[in-house]
């Protein structure tokens, strides 16, 4: 037994959980796992996350903070904050995800996740979280050339004129007032409850990097999905529906969603390889294609054509044979 193990064991003991069966639910790109424990008729949910990494705390504090606003994060039914170790309500397993292969579901699901943008970014933010500017974003994506072009290539190209160029459309198209962004909003995170009603039918998961950000991050985060393909009726209906709830001008908020969606495009480019390169998880390499065609998808809009321009000249196709080289040198760097 691993010394984590024990840790473990002996948390759920003092948690009345100590006699619960234990099956793996999932696991994600930070070190964290979750467990789905059954102990007669009840379940929860153990969330490991191992010091060192993403702060259980923050999770706490956020989660109670949505729930204050009569959203659905999981309650916290047990803590051990100095090992890493939380014991969770089971929100069950309606990923929207799961749901969403069915067209028919695609428009109820993404407008109520839509909704609850909104209502999330009404409510004040809680204090003290981190407030990144224009030009931290734009650092941000240079993670495409440090990463996704050195995977590809075995060159880290000068990223300057890059991230100048993004740090551009940034300050221009979408960096008015902030607000709470959860960053992770997308259809692995969310759930559907349909007992539930209104907001609370939406349940939320991995919410503990949630900062302040641009109002379209999040909806960028939904519609422009790095794990599945959305519609672009959905995605054009969705931006209508929350710049038509938000009071925006639909043609200015689009803009800033086309410059959020590149801005989040290129950093997750980046993000994957280094994941493949330095953490060994190959899985993620098979999404870089899509997440390649949301990024020219949003780099077609005119305002954003210096930064296109620049993409072009650092950034390689993700072309079969490029693909395989970044396969290839999968855990090389640990």
């Amino acid at each position: 037994m691993t010394d984590r193990a024990a840790l473990s064991r002996a948390f759920l003991q003092q948690a009345g959980w100590g006699a619960a069966t234990r099956r793996f639910l999932a696991g994600d790109a930070s070190d964290r796992s979750y467990d789905r424990l059954t102990l007669g008729d009840r379940t929860a949910v153990l969330m490991d996350a191992p010091p060192g990494g993403d702060d259980p705390a923050a999770f706490t504090a956020m989660a109670t903070h949505l729930r204050s606003l009569g959203l659905s994060a999981p309650a916290v039914l047990a803590q051990d904050l100095a090992n890493g170790f939380l014991l969770l309500e089971d929100l069950g397993d309606a990923l929207f995800a799961r749901l969403l292969p069915d067209p028919a579901q695609e428009p109820a699901l993404y407008a109520a996740a839509t909704d609850v943008l909104v209502h999330l970014q009404r409510a004040p933010a809680p204090p003290g979280l981190p407030d990144l500017s224009a030009d931290d974003w734009a650092e941000a994506a240079g993670f495409a050339t440090d990463w996704y072009a050195f995977a590809a290539t075995g060159v880290r190209p000068d990223r300057t004129g890059l991230t100048a160029r993004m740090a551009q459309a940034l300050h221009r198209h979408a960096d008015g007032p902030r607000v709470l962004i959860l960053r992770d909003y997308h259809a692995e995170n969310l759930l559907w409850l349909p007992a539930r009603s209104g907001l609370a039918r939406v349940g939320l998961l991995d919410f503990q990097l949630g900062q302040m950000g641009q109002p379209g991050y999040d909806l960028v985060s939904l519609v422009q999905d790095a794990r599945r393909d959305v519609p672009m009726a959905i995605e054009s209906a969705m931006i209508r529906r929350f710049a038509t709830a938000t009071g925006a001008n639909e043609a200015e908020f689009a803009t800033a969603v086309a410059v959020l969606g590149a801005q989040r495009a290129l950093r997750i480019l980046g993000v994957f390889a280094r994941l493949c390169l330095v953490a060994g998880k190959q899985g993620y390499v098979a999404l870089i294609p899509r997440v390649w065609s949301r990024l020219w998808h949003n780099l077609r809009h005119p305002a954003l054509a210096p930064l296109a321009a620049e993409c072009r000249e650092l950034l390689p196709d993700p072309s079969p044979a490029v693909l395989e080289r970044i396969v290839g040198q999968c855990g090389r760097m640990r």
